[in-house]
């Protein structure tokens, strides 16, 4: 191998081919974007945080929607973009915002980054007009630790604060996690400025355990959006070691502030609908697995037809189609049990249906 292929190798951390590659250690980060200093984390945080990162591990292997996710994710070597863009991200620890038509991988992105790498279950925030970032770092119980003091049952305070998805990937961690904040441009106008700070700082307070810091000596444990995983929070303060690997959605529906579009990486996934050989490796990711396995051998040319009705339908202006409608179209039209020859047509146009087209 030449010193050009280690180098390459070593580059090219995340590949997009659905094989596991374990993420071990990152080189540092540029300066400007060092958060937890290294002697703080070794000092009071790296051994839980190994023994956390072990169980993390563990709940992952028992995700298997996600790894189903992430395994069938495909790059072509062509689409050299993608895997630039997610591993330009890992290094400058920078987040990534990802455009694209319905059905084009965005959000399955995510989950392939998470499988291939190794970085656990994908923590993962779904936006729409009324989302709140506080709400996405972390919850506090205050009614029910009230009614727990009427009723003379004392709990720690830690036992009403449970950290959200966006909360969680902020912990300091010996590898960042994956953060997936599913359709960004549903949100509302703050939210990106709220995120900007949270992105810059690295950190978040949270106040109820702030404003008792000096009577809390111990670490406080509080529940995350990792279940039954919990984490110590040390004086109200999450500060992150590794800034996580931020996947942003967009379907473009809005303008972000310049900002923050400054301070994302920024990657339009190719629109796979007028590619025959990407839709044909999607459809076989996703659906040649187990008894169907068995089944492809003599269905190519049944599956090529309703690929090249996906393409024709796609190239039409008026029709926005999705890869989704391909894989249900394919699973369904070629089961051992499925519709008689005169009804196929109809249902294949009824499944391929362009967005934009009226009912």
């Amino acid at each position: 191998m030449t010193d050009t292929d280690m180098t390459d190798q070593q580059w090219k951390r995340f590949l997009g081919n659905g094989r596991s590659r374990p993420l071990t250690e990152l080189p540092d980060p540029p300066a400007w974007r060092r958060f937890m200093p290294d002697e703080e984390f070794q000092e009071n945080y790296q051994d839980s945080s190994e023994n956390r990162w072990g169980k993390i591990q563990d709940l992952a292997d028992t995700d298997s929607r996600g790894k189903e996710r992430g395994e069938s994710f495909r790059i072509e070597e062509k689409d050299a973009d993608i895997f630039n863009a997610v591993n330009a991200a890992l290094y400058l620890r920078r987040p990534l915002l990802v455009t694209g038509k319905p059905g084009s991988g965005k959000t399955s992105l995510a989950y392939a980054i998470a499988y291939e790498l190794k970085l656990g279950s994908v923590l993962s925030w779904s936006i729409n007009a009324r989302s709140l970032l506080d709400d996405a770092l972390y919850q506090y119980d205050a009614i029910a630790r009230l009614q727990d003091a009427q009723l003379k049952r004392e709990k720690p305070i830690g036992s009403y604060i449970r950290l959200g998805s966006v909360g969680t990937a902020f912990l300091p961690s010996v590898l960042p996690r994956v953060l997936l904040i599913d359709e960004i441009d549903k949100c509302d106008i703050n939210l990106p400025n709220d995120l900007l700070e949270l992105f810059e700082e690295g950190c978040y307070d949270i106040p109820e355990l702030v404003r008792r810091q000096d009577e809390l000596q111990e670490p406080v444990d509080v529940a995350t959006a990792d279940r039954d995983v919990p984490a110590s929070i040390s004086r109200g303060r999450v500060f992150c070691y590794q800034f996580p690997l931020v996947v942003m959605t967009s379907n473009g529906e809005r303008d972000f502030p310049p900002a923050f579009l400054r301070r994302c990486l920024r990657l339009r996934m190719p629109d796979p609908t007028q590619n025959k050989g990407a839709l044909e490796r999607i459809v076989e990711a996703h659906l040649k697995r187990g008894d169907d396995a068995q089944r492809w051998q003599g269905l190519e040319a049944e599956i090529g037809e309703i690929v090249n009705n996906f393409i024709a339908k796609g190239g039409q202006e008026t029709a926005d189609i999705a890869t989704d409608q391909l894989l249900n179209a394919v699973y369904l039209l070629t089961r051992e049990i499925k519709p008689d020859v005169d009804e196929r047509d109809g249902l294949k146009e009824l499944l391929l249906k362009g967005l934009s087209e009226e009912d």
